[in-house]
C-alpha cells in the first residue's frame, strides 16, 4: 500500500496538523484484549474507544495522571519493536543487536511523549467506525472517522497484526499519511546526512523537551 507524504522538519520529527488525531488514534487501540476467533478487530476497538475518549476527556483529572492511564492503555497494544523496525527502513538491517533495542526503546519513548503532550488539546471529537477488512491471514485493517464540529472529519485507518491471539497496531495513517512512513523518510534523510548516532541523540533530546514542556 502506499501512503502520500508531506514534507516536514528533520529537526522537529512531527507533523503538527495531525498530532491530535493521531493522539486519538493511538488512544482508541489502547488496551483492546482481541482474539481473531471470538472479536473481530472492529469490535475490539469499537468496545475500548468510550474508555480512552472518557480519559482524555476528564478535565477533573490531573492531566499527568490521564497520560499514565493512557500510556497503560497504549502499550500492551503496540507493536513499536515493528514500528521501529519499519521506520527505519534498509538502516535497520545494519545495526547491533544492541543499536537495534535501543533504538526501539528511544522510539518508542518519543512517540509516547510526542503524542500523549498533545492530550490538552482534545475538545470532544468523536469516531464514527466504517468498516474493517482483512489483510491476510493475521492482519487487517480498522477504518474510522474522527469527526470535529464545523471542520471536515479526519479519516484514521489502523493497520493490526494479529499476535498471540491479540491484535497489535503496527501503523496507524491519518488523512492517508502513514505515520511510518512519514516518519522513514525523516529518519533516512537524517541518517544519511550525520549518521544514525545523531538521529539516536536527536530523538533523545526531543523526547526529553516533549517530557519537560508537558510535565504535570
Amino acid at each position: 500500500m502506499r501512503h502520500r507524504t508531506e514534507s516536514t522538519s528533520a529537526s522537529g520529527y512531527g507533523w503538527a496538523p495531525a498530532l491530535l488525531a493521531t493522539l486519538l488514534a493511538l488512544a482508541v487501540m489502547g488496551g483492546a484484549q482481541a482474539s481473531y476467533a471470538d472479536t473481530s478487530p472492529l469490535q475490539s476497538t469499537q468496545e475500548f474507544v468510550n474508555q480512552a475518549l472518557k480519559i482524555m476527556a476528564d478535565k477533573q483529572t490531573p492531566v499527568a495522571d490521564r497520560k499514565r492511564q493512557l500510556r497503560a492503555l497504549i502499550e500492551p497494544r503496540f507493536d513499536f519493536t515493528e514500528m521501529a523496525r519499519q521506520a527505519l527502513g534498509r538502516h535497520w538491517r545494519s545495526l547491533k543487536p544492541d543499536q537495534r533495542q535501543d533504538f526501539a526503546d528511544v522510539f518508542k519513548g518519543f512517540m509516547e511523549s510526542a503524542y500523549l503532550s498533545r492530550i490538552g488539546d482534545y475538545s470532544g471529537q468523536r469516531v464514527e467506525f466504517v468498516k474493517q477488512s482483512s489483510l491476510g491471514a493475521g492482519y487487517a485493517q480498522v477504518n474510522s472517522n474522527i469527526v470535529q464540529v464545523g471542520k471536515p472529519p479526519i479519516p484514521v485507518n489502523y493497520l493490526l497484526e494479529q499476535t498471540d491471539g491479540n491484535w497489535r497496531v503496527y501503523d496507524v495513517t491519518v488523512d492517508n499519511i502513514s505515520i511510518i512512513q512519514n516518519y522513514q523518510n525523516q529518519f533516512n534523510r537524517v541518517i544519511n546526512e550525520n549518521g544514525f548516532e545523531k538521529l539516536l541523540a536527536d530523538l533523545k533530546a526531543k523526547q526529553q523537551q516533549l517530557g519537560a514542556s508537558s510535565a504535570g
